[in-house]
């Protein structure tokens, strides 16, 4: 008998109802009752991971400490749950098949015909199983991508069809995320979806466990009741899920509505303590009570899609928290700012984010805005791609180099402030290749980054390929920009700051890809403390 407990969660009538939120919030509440949870990610599409895709088609793509670019729900998991992902919490269709091919090639099926039943099935619940055994959680819950119905989906709708009965009724469940539309003109609320959602589950074999019903407006008990007498559910197996103000607030509502002790009992788990919530709650509160009002412009060329920038949109959320300060983000597309509309556009923005990114687009709309805050003494965050526009704005314009820049953006360039890094030189491929995962940096003591840290050494995650030319070192060190993070094995710049300045910091790294409700970056902490003087 298996000793980990397994939880599917899958989605029915539309994609983007949130299932990344419920299964971290389940899990939150799990972890809160003494149980030891993690959360994997199962996506169908056939890229072996993100890494590759545009920000527009996935959102943003999110770094795990062992260097997998990964789902962006990851990024939620770890800053409800406040432990790292791997690799392992995130698996795609390209990747199962990859490995399937690879087995082949390999001869290691004997010469039998390879088909996804059961080659790419067991492929899948070898994956599923691999968390439970190799790090004995109690708990793996198990996001499965897309929406039930989906071709792309079917493999592994099918292999944890499978699992549930080679693991037993009590050793795992299915909780199926639907959503209960409103319509106005009657003005009332449809269950149709959910029934047709559940009904095309049960044509795959599997009878959820659990319904959590997406809705705008509170369900009765007759709705319930409709629910469960048609989807052949309990009435406690009907979990409500109405919109919220902000998704920090889900764990509450969920505990509430007992979700957590209806999974328990289905697992035969005990429902011992009752979830310790406190940190939590504290939050939301200071989260939903500030006392004070601030507004950061985020400049990058991804705004029109708010999940591109999602780790950083978070973080500051976690920075304004702890600050009791509510902060305003103002998406600035980097494409449309020059030095003659910076000022107007930047009117009544306190302090400036400058997200990363890849490519030549919209640089120079960053590189106005770095110069603009610069010499206004507004205070600066730069974050990967936005450190290198730092960089660069500096050289142009303080060391004179009219025509430095980065050697991604110009190959002509006679200064190459930003280059390619030595390792990255004989690269080919795109997918997996850069400078990824969790990286050390030693922080120079007496620096503004120290006073930041409070700390000499460190550990943050990494995505990309270019870095601070060391050839210039010395020439911005004595102009006023100082490099204050080094990787002790490298030497590579991996921080830049100027002293002289109210709070301008530039990083190499992601620092977002850390913060969490239970641990927010200090980075961001500081920066809002800082705006928030005001």
């Amino acid at each position: 008998m298996s000793t980990t407990k397994y939880i599917f969660v899958t989605g029915g009538v539309t994609s983007s109802l949130g299932k990344g939120i419920i299964s971290a919030s389940l899990a939150k509440l799990l972890q809160a009752r003494g149980y030891s949870v993690t959360i994997q990610k199962l996506d169908p599409y056939i890229n072996i991971d993100p890494g590759t895709l545009n920000p527009y088609e996935h959102g943003e793509c999110y770094v795990t400490e062992d260097g997998a670019e990964t789902d962006l729900d990851l990024g939620h998991y770890e800053r409800f749950i406040n432990l790292p992902t791997t690799q392992a919490n995130n698996v795609t269709t390209g990747r199962i098949y990859q490995t399937v091919i690879n087995k082949e090639r390999r001869g290691d099926y004997l010469g039998k015909t390879v088909q996804v039943i059961p080659h790419i099935t067991d492929e899948i619940k070898r994956n599923i199983k691999l968390l439970g055994k190799k790090f004995n959680y109690d708990v793996v819950i198990t996001e499965i991508g897309g929406t039930v119905g989906d071709i792309e989906s079917l493999p592994y709708i099918e292999a944890v069809r499978q699992l549930k009965w080679e693991l037993g009724p009590q050793n795992s469940l299915f909780v199926h995320l639907t959503l209960v539309p409103y319509l106005s003109a009657s003005g009332e609320l449809k269950t149709k979806p959910t029934q047709h959602s559940v009904k095309v589950m049960l044509e795959n074999g599997i009878q959820p466990d659990v319904l959590v019903l997406r809705t705008e407006h509170p369900l009765n008990t007759e709705i319930r009741k409709k629910v469960a007498l048609f989807c052949n559910v309990n009435m406690e197996s009907v979990i409500q899920s109405i919109d919220v103000s902000t998704i920090y607030e889900v764990p509450l509502l969920m505990k509430e509505e007992k979700l957590d002790i209806t999974v328990l009992q289905k697992l035969n788990l005990p429902v011992n303590e009752e979830p310790k919530l406190d940190k939590w709650k504290q939050f939301i509160s200071r989260l939903k009570n500030p006392k004070k009002e601030i507004t950061i412009g985020l400049v990058g060329k991804y705004v029109e899609l708010q999940d591109s920038y999602k780790s950083i949109m978070e973080s500051l959320i976690h920075a304004g928290s702890v600050n009791q300060c509510k902060v305003n983000i103002k998406s600035i597309h980097s494409e449309k700012i020059n030095e003659d509309n910076i000022a107007e556009t930047l009117k009544g923005i306190q302090g400036i984010i400058v997200a990363p990114g890849f490519g030549q687009r919209g640089v120079e709309g960053k590189i106005a805005a770095v110069k603009y805050v610069r010499e206004n003494n507004i205070p600066f965050l730069g974050i990967c791609l936005g450190m290198q526009c730092a960089v660069i704005e500096f050289a142009r314009n303080v060391l004179g180099l009219k025509d430095a820049d980065s050697s991604e953006m110009s190959r002509t360039t006679t200064n190459p402030v930003i280059d390619l890094m030595e390792e990255q030189k004989g690269v080919t491929e795109k997918g997996g290749t850069m400078r990824l995962g969790a990286y050390p940096c030693d922080i120079k003591k007496g620096s503004k980054v120290f006073e930041v840290y409070n700390q000499e050494h460190i550990q943050e995650r990494h995505r990309h390929r270019y870095e601070f030319n060391n050839d210039y070192l010395d020439r911005f060190e004595k102009a006023g920009m100082k490099p204050v993070g080094h990787n002790p094995d490298t030497g590579l710049v991996e921080i830049m700051e100027i002293p002289e300045h109210r709070w301008f910091i530039g990083v190499q790294f992601h620092p977002e890809y850390k913060s969490t409700v239970v641990n927010p970056h200090p980075l961001f902490v500081n920066f809002v403390k800082e705006i928030s003087k005001d």
